[in-house]
């Protein structure tokens, strides 16, 4: 084997151990671009996505969105498909209703459970739900009820670079009512919720889906305001292949806090994981991970109508820490009144009322601990709304768009598009793609000033039908993050909620051929 193939595959090891799930092929020299012995950039051509059961309510009206935007010397072939994990100990589980949960309602055409003939007929577990025709369009698939599945995906070839996912469900009344959304992730092996809770009021799940043909056992730790909370059931939690476990905070301790630190320890192999916030006041919304602990968070697109807002944070060591507060508004960072700094004990989670922070202008939280040295993790609860007519939804601490992020299940009204850039100022373009059931491509670019949250307007496509995606590419400067809201009204309700968008990861730098395993020649 001569240097150059050693080290292209070393190349792709070393990807799939950072992003547990991502491949490439080895690269020609003329379609990359590259000189042979140069460093390419070129997409991934392999990739994973799992979306947690929407919903255990029997009004529960779920769309499921998949989409991956065109790349340029991407493979000319592949498959994106998403399929129904089994479900081991789901609450008001009924494996005889709601079939639409298994793709017969699709809006457009892609594989159906009827028409998967090599499917077992007495296991509902992974049959098609959605799969892509083409790059650059949207397709969606509707299920209804507690019945609605999570989901294990792949994507290959010309699918993979910049695979999203995304599920957005609407809940009528009842615990939770409002509108729920996540992006579906990829599976990782430890993840952080500060945010969650155990009180009386709420009701929390944290939801694991296993990938892999083989179990993972996942440890999950719960830190109150005092520090670690006793739990009984929380170690050694089995999650059997393909299948996904929610699991109730509430059952593994006997404390009741309001504001609760969730720590995710996969032991063996790798989980999906996002937290399910439940309230019986002001409805719900799903939770997803914080950004890795560090000493400098950014918590983007904060809605300006904000009624409320309650940050919760954690540091994991053992060291205090006094986290400097400040808001990126549309003219600048400043500093709020009266939440100059907060205080955090460490390996205690803490909680601060922020009140109406953004007072009618887009705004985004940044937080430093001094000299970035002492590692945190944080999110907000927001509540849109007025007395006894609120609506909750979360943001965690994001991590940045390096080149490309991408946002589904967008609506021509409803949806807004909020980006920061808190350091330096930064150049995006913006593409909003064809609608799942027609319309044509829209792009526009967007100057983002130094230290400011901007809620831009976004483009639609021409002759919109149905929903589409936007897609964020940065041109120069940054770091650039950002997150879309979806909202609506029902009945006086704001109904509302609030994705950040994590770059898609598409992309992947070859290393050098002259350089890599040289050692093994010898």
């Amino acid at each position: 084997m001569n240097r150059t193939t050693l080290s292209l595959i070393a190349g792709a090891t070393a990807l799939a151990a950072v992003t547990g799930f991502a491949a490439v092929s080895a690269p020609d020299p003329e379609a990359a671009g590259q000189r042979t012995g140069a460093a390419a950039t070129l997409p991934v051509e392999r990739t994973g996505l799992l979306c947690p059961r929407p919903s255990t309510s029997d009004l529960a009206e779920t769309t499921y969105t998949s989409f991956t935007p065109v790349t340029e010397g991407a493979d000319g072939k592949g498959t994106a498909v998403l399929r129904s994990a089994a479900q081991q100990s789901a609450p008001d589980e009924n494996e005889n209703e709601n079939e639409d949960a298994e793709g017969e309602d699709e809006k457009d055409g892609e594989t159906t459970e009827k028409g998967d003939k090599d499917a077992p007929k007495d296991d509902k577990a992974d049959r098609p739900v959605l799969q892509l025709k083409e790059p650059g369009k949207p397709v969606s698939a509707e299920a209804d009820g507690a019945d609605a599945p999570a989901l294990v995906g792949t994507a290959d070839g010309r699918f993979a670079s910049g695979w999203t996912a995304q599920q957005t469900t609407e809940v009528a009344a009842g615990t939770g009512r409002g509108l729920q959304g996540v992006a579906c992730s990829a599976a990782d092996t430890q993840f952080w919720f500060p945010g969650a809770s155990t009180d009386d009021s709420r009701t929390d799940y944290i939801h694991l889906t296993n990938p892999d043909d083989s179990a993972a056992v996942v440890d999950i730790e719960l830190y109150g305001k005092d520090g670690e909370l006793e739990t009984t059931v929380g170690e050694g939690i089995t999650v059997k292949p393909r299948s996904a476990e929610p699991v109730l905070l509430s059952t593994l301790t006997a404390e009741k806090q309001t504001d609760v630190t969730v720590h995710v320890v996969v032991r063996s192999g790798r989980v999906g994981a996002a937290v399910q916030a439940l309230d019986d006041e002001t409805g719900g919304d799903w939770l997803p991970a914080s950004a890795d602990p560090s000493g400098r968070l950014v918590l983007p697109g904060i809605p300006k109508d904000a009624k409320a807002v309650r940050l919760v944070a954690f540091t994991p060591g053992d060291a205090d820490v006094d986290l400097k507060v400040r808001l990126a508004a549309p003219s600048g960072l400043i500093t709020p009144a009266g939440n100059e700094t907060l205080h955090l004990k460490g390996g205690m989670t803490a909680a601060f009322d922020l009140g109406e922070l953004t007072r009618g202008e887009a705004g985004s939280l940044v937080l430093t601990a001094p000299d970035g040295s002492v590692p945190v993790v944080a999110a907000v609860r927001v509540l849109r709304g007025e007395e006894g007519k609120q609506e909750s939804a979360f943001i965690p601490a994001a991590r940045p768009i390096e080149t490309r992020a991408t946002a589904l299940d967008n609506t021509a009204k409803g949806t807004t598009l909020s980006v920061t850039a808190p350091e330096g100022g930064a150049e995006i373009k913006v593409t909003a793609s064809a609608g799942t059931e027609g319309g044509t491509p829209q792009t526009k670019t967007y100057s983002i000033k130094p230290g400011t949250t901007q809620d831009i307007e976004a483009p639609v496509p021409a002759g919109l039908k149905g929903g589409y995606a936007l897609t964020v590419e940065t041109r120069s400067g940054g770091p650039v993050y950002a997150s879309r809201t979806l909202a609506s009204t029902e009945g006086g309700v704001p109904y509302f909620t609030v994705q950040p968008l994590p770059d898609d990861r598409g992309m992947v730098a070859v290393p050098d051929a002259s350089e890599d395993l040289s050692v093994l020649q010898r």
